[in-house]
Formats: C-alpha cells, sequence, structure tokens
C-alpha cells in the first residue's frame, strides 16, 4: 500500500531490527506505563517478528523516501473483529503518519476480509493516542481499569483505558 508519503507493507522477519528499535523508542515514552511491553532482546525480538510476520495483519510502514521503518500498524483478530494497535517512534509523532498510515489499513482490511467490527483501546491519559482514535472515526464506548506495570515499590500501575468502536 501507498500513501502520498508512505510506504506501508505487511512485516516480514527480515523488520524484527526496525520493530525492536520501535520497542526500545517506546520504552523511554511516558505512554509506555499504560501498554504491554515489547521484548526489546535480539532473540525475543526476532520471534515475535516472526509470529507478527505470519499473521498477515502487521505492517511496517516507511516514509517513501526511507529505507528505515518509522513505526507499525496492526490488527489483533477476533472471530471477524479487529483490534487495531499502532505505535510510531518519537521522531515521527505528531506529523499525521499515523493517521494516513491507519487509515490506508483499515482500509486494506475492509477490501480483503469480512469485518463485523474494529476496536481499539488506549489510556484515557494518552491524549495522542485517543485524538488519533477519534480523527479515525473510533468513539469512546467504555473504560475499564487496567495495569501493565508495576512502580518501584512492586505495586501495580493502574489506570483508566478506554474501549473504542468504529462504527461501520
Amino acid at each position: 500500500m501507498t500513501t502520498s508519503r508512505l510506504l506501508i507493507r505487511e512485516i516480514t522477519p527480515d523488520d524484527w531490527r526496525g520493530l525492536q528499535k520501535t520497542a526500545l523508542d517506546f520504552c523511554k515514552s511516558e505512554y509506555a506505563v499504560y501498554d504491554m511491553p515489547l521484548p526489546t532482546e535480539d532473540g525475543a525480538i526476532k520471534e515475535l517478528t516472526k509470529k507478527f510476520a505470519e499473521s498477515h495483519l502487521f505492517f511496517a510502514v516507511f516514509l517513501k523516501d526511507k529505507a528505515e521503518m518509522i513505526g507499525y500498524v496492526c490488527f489483533h483478530k477476533d472471530g471477524e473483529n479487529y483490534d487495531l494497535g499502532y505505535c510510531f517512534l518519537s521522531e515521527y509523532q505528531g506529523r499525521g503518519y499515523a493517521f494516513e498510515s491507519c487509515k490506508a489499513v483499515i482500509e486494506h482490511i475492509e477490501q480483503n476480509y469480512t469485518v463485523n467490527s474494529f476496536t481499539a483501546g488506549t489510556a484515557l491519559k494518552n491524549i495522542p493516542s485517543v485524538k488519533l482514535l477519534e480523527k479515525l472515526g473510533f468513539v469512546l464506548t467504555g473504560t475499564e481499569m487496567l495495569s501493565f506495570h508495576k512502580d518501584a515499590s512492586g505495586n501495580d500501575i493502574v489506570f483508566e483505558g478506554g474501549n473504542f468502536v468504529k462504527p461501520r
């Protein structure tokens, strides 16, 4: 797939370094505590990238004029329901690349698969992610208390996660 600025393709096992770079960059983000961590060690990220490639639902995103992966868009499939995920290198955030690529990949999934619904989840404190979902046409349908990480004392870091659905 291409957009005016981006090349988007299914992730391949050879994309493991790009995925690793994205995961390492995300670990430094203030929003990292609101998401499941990806492994960053070479062997583990290679294995995960291979699984992602086999799913055919993980897409690497590149600028048309650069060979470096700038992020990814993915779906976790549950029946005919597709849950959207995405992550972009911090240096490329705030420029519309996530919107452009998510929109293109959603259209690709709609054209090539039977889709009952698109869903997504994000921490309500992750305002940029909430705004992206809203711009893509998702609406907040509920919330839940979640925890993926512990603080320095070993206590769960609990946050309010938003459940979003894209009306069809």
